[in-house]
């Protein structure tokens, strides 16, 4: 089946076409380069994983509660839109949400495939390009194993959402070899991170949590290289070129809060675009997870030196300044953890139930053997 036989509303069949600018760089030095990103590019290659086989593709999936998450989750919950609404129309709603977050989330990958082959392209540093290679083979990665969860497990597509797009292009245009870095590892990369790690904490079910919990492992690692290309970089900046990043990331991350409201969703079940913002700003859950998604984002900004007066403003303003107090190290392997740890688990009970099947089956000969003599 088509994807497009599948989104909620008609989307483009041509390709999306960015004009890029700026240089595809060579570099002839082939030295070893920076340890800790050579030790990034080589855990790249150690913790490539097939999805195919990784993956339990078994597991059933209710499309009407897709997470298993509380509904108080919804923004428009506890409002009259909510209490007007039956169970039928309850699960149809959780079904759109899940859909449009993955959805979100599979064209925010393909767009961070297309970056980091960018990268290769125009980073001038031999280790970088390395590293930028594994990346674009994790980001194909994740675009397989979220179209097959939407096309599969939820049978509903939603388009990119205007403001990740907007992102995306200033990203892709830009000629300076450091801003499809800041764009998409820091700010796109950082978001998605962070919604991720909220779903996997939150969810109850297997799947989900198994795939967003595996993204997540790749994801730390790619966090991790923009903070160490970018961090070098940005010390040896005027104070006007630091200006023009900072205006990137203020606008970036507007565009970020403003994505997450899901407009889209609500407009199919006619809440005005309006009140629907004015109920994500009153949802507690919404307040809470809108901090929440700027916690990689936050500390990343001011590790890498964008960490003016205005930006601290802006975080302030989003109640995302706290979040710079953050370890972002002990983050990332808390994340790069929990995917050990469910592989160990899911391949232990595995484990345990062969063990029960073969037991079960001499069991059996035994007690035929028995019978017989």
């Amino acid at each position: 089946m088509s994807t497009h036989e599948l989104y909620t509303r008609p989307a483009p069949t041509s390709t999306w076409n960015v004009p890029l600018t700026g240089d595809a760089r060579f570099t002839w030095e082939y030295d070893d380069g920076r340890d800790r990103l050579l030790a990034l590019y080589q855990k790249g290659k150690d913790r490539q994983w097939d999805s195919v086989k990784r993956i339990d593709w078994d597991l059933e999936v209710d499309p009407h509660d897709v997470l298993g998450v509380p509904d108080q989750a919804l923004a428009i919950y506890g409002t009259p839109y909510w209490d007007r609404m039956g169970e039928r129309d309850r699960g149809e709603l959780r079904r759109h949400s899940a859909s449009w977050q993955f959805s979100q989330f599979v064209h925010g990958e393909q767009g961070a495939m297309v970056t980091a082959a960018r990268i290769v392209e125009s980073v001038p540093d031999l280790d970088a390009k390395f590293y930028s290679a594994t990346q674009t083979m994790d980001e194909a990665r994740h675009v397989e194993v979220f179209s097959k969860f939407l096309q599969e497990k939820i049978g509903m597509v939603y388009p990119i959402n205007t403001n990740l797009q907007g992102l995306l292009d200033e990203t892709l245009r830009d000629s300076r070899w450091d801003m499809p870095y800041l764009g998409m590892q820091v700010l796109i990369e950082g978001l998605a991170l962070a919604a991720f790690g909220v779903m996997r904490d939150m969810t109850t079910k297997p799947l989900p949590k198994q795939i967003l919990a595996y993204v997540m492992q790749d994801e730390a690692r790619h966090v991790a290289f923009g903070r160490l290309a970018l961090r070098d970089y940005y010390r040896e900046l005027s104070a006007p070129e630091l200006k023009e990043r900072e205006d990137f990331v203020v606008e970036g991350c507007y565009l970020m809060r403003d994505r997450i409201r899901g407009r889209e969703i609500w407009e199919n079940f006619g809440v005005p675009v309006a009140e629907v913002d004015e109920m994500v700003r009153n949802s507690p859950y919404m307040r809470a997870f809108q901090s929440l998604l700027f916690s990689r984002i936050v500390p990343c900004v001011k590790d890498i030196g964008l960490w003016s007066d205005r930006i601290q403003a802006t975080f302030e303003e989003m109640g995302a300044l706290d979040a710079a107090r953050s370890d972002l190290d002990a983050l990332m392997r808390q994340d790069e953890e929990i995917a050990e740890r469910l592989d160990a688990e899911r391949f232990a009970a595995e484990e345990a139930e062969r063990k029960a099947e073969v037991d079960a089956v001499i069991a059996d000969e035994i007690a035929q053997g028995a019978a017989s003599s």
